[in-house]
């Protein structure tokens, strides 16, 4: 199975103009999931969108497939 890393990871990937400054850190505990996720400068209005609307999306998606594995998916954005 693909990991809630990988698959944000892949989805954030496809969204930014730097892909390679895209990284994620996971963070597991006994029912809750925390992804930190850094971007490059300038692709973090991507990663948030409009209204917030984006991440809103990313967060919805992973939550869903948390829910279906057991576990609480949380999506923290690191600013560098």
């Amino acid at each position: 199975m693909v990991s809630f890393k990988e698959i944000l990871e892949n989805v954030v990937k496809m969204i930014v103009d730097k892909p390679e400054e895209v990284s994620c850190k996971e963070i597991s505990g006994s029912k809750t999931i925390i992804l930190e996720l850094k971007v490059g400068s300038g692709d973090l209005g991507k990663v948030i969108g409009k209204e917030g609307k984006m991440i809103r999306a990313l967060r919805q998606i992973l939550s869903a497939v948390g829910l279906k594995n057991g576990k609480r998916i949380q999506i923290e954005i690191i600013e560098e």
